[in-house]
């Protein structure tokens, strides 16, 4: 087995996730490989002496920045295992690359991809940067001259390039945000899922601690009957104690079970409002699992308010039933909590894009073109 086919085998081993992003940066990485064999090319039989000596350095340091990205797009190296970290890492290489390319094109060449780079910074560069002012000038003044006159400097075109770093950057940077904010709700959802384990645990081992139950008022008042979650059992007399005898070790893991299912639910319902993102980060999936142990606590705490006569009217439900059925409205409650750390990550998302007044799909094409 050559080995090429080896690396293919161990690629498909690792690659589990993000696929079509892998590739599409790998077909990127071809495509720039024979663009820079023929800006080579082309440089060194280029009158000005300065373009033929900088050609070899410009096109070795941009080759070898695009085997840096191969090489990261390798699930197998990361011990960590993480995809978005692959594809940061070597999209940071591919813009290094097509740097370098800027400078080997000709500078006709350079004037030709204006526009795609003019987006691009629009994008995620304010109106007020004086990089992306000087770039509104340089485009002016380049593609409103003659064909005769229409040819940038080399000063201008390193302005053009420190602007497109800076955007590219910045873009990053905003996705970095959607990853700290990603690992921040998955983390507060271990948390969260830790706490529910352990109620569920200690209300199996001591369901007598504290109870999720009911002592209604019964019309004929000679008995009084204690009503939790997965029991009832009427009495001669009405006590506190009786809480105890009745409660079972299911109550407490009943109860966030039907929590869960209605923050599913939940879940599931607020899916109508996510458009989608092209970033390697699940931040959808994220805030889907957030709801879910939130769910299973909100259902506990709030039958827990009920039974301490927090909630006026809602002090005694009548059987296990009704218990069941306000857990479920309690359950799909943690919708009012969430529903801010949804509106968050909708924002995370939206940021990444910058805070340009450009949002057309050639913004996108000058992050791959450059």
């Amino acid at each position: 087995m050559t080995d090429h086919q080896q690396g293919r085998r161990s690629r498909k081993r690792c690659e589990k996730r993000q696929w079509e992003l892998r590739e599409s940066v790998r077909s990127r990485i071809g495509e720039l490989r024979a663009l820079l064999e023929t800006k080579k090319q082309r440089a060194e039989r280029d009158d000005d002496p300065l373009v033929r000596d900088a050609a070899p350095v410009l096109y070795g340091r941009a080759v070898a920045e695009l085997d840096l990205a191969e090489e990261r797009l390798d699930h197998c190296d990361c011990p960590r295992r993480l995809t978005p970290t692959h594809l940061a890492s070597a999209q940071t290489h591919l813009d290094a690359a097509l740097n370098l390319l800027l400078r080997l094109a000709p500078l006709d060449d350079v004037t030709a991809r204006i526009p795609n780079l003019l987006a691009l910074i629009r994008e995620h560069l304010p109106v007020s940067d004086p990089r992306r002012i000087r770039v509104e000038q340089i485009t002016k003044n380049a593609l409103t001259a003659t064909p005769e006159s229409r040819r940038l400097t080399r000063e201008e075109r390193e302005t053009l390039i420190d602007a497109v770093t800076v955007a590219r950057q910045t873009l990053q940077r905003e996705q970095l945000r959607v990853l700290s904010f990603v690992r921040i709700v998955l983390w507060v959802t271990f948390g969260l899922a830790v706490i529910a384990i352990a109620v569920a645990v200690l209300g199996s081992r001591h369901p007598e601690l504290v109870p999720l139950c009911f002592q209604p008022v019964q019309p004929d008042l000679r008995s009084f009957a204690v009503v939790c979650p997965t029991r009832t059992r009427p009495f001669p007399e009405k006590s506190h104690e009786n809480f105890a005898k009745v409660a079972g070790p299911w109550d407490y893991l009943v109860v966030e079970i039907i929590g869960i299912v209605a923050a599913s639910v939940a879940a599931a319902a607020s899916l109508r409002r996510i458009k989608g993102t092209s970033t390697p980060y699940n931040v959808p999936v994220a805030l889907a699992l957030l709801k879910l142990p939130t769910g299973a606590l909100t259902a506990v705490l709030g039958l827990l308010l009920m039974s301490g006569e927090f909630v006026p009217g809602l002090t005694s439900l009548d059987s296990s039933a009704q218990i069941i059925a306000w857990a479920i409205v309690l359950g799909y409650a943690q919708q009012v909590f969430t529903r801010f750390v949804d509106s968050q990550g909708q924002a995370v998302l939206n940021a990444v894009g910058g805070p340009g007044d450009s949002r057309s799909a050639q913004g996108g094409e000058a992050r791959d073109t450059g």
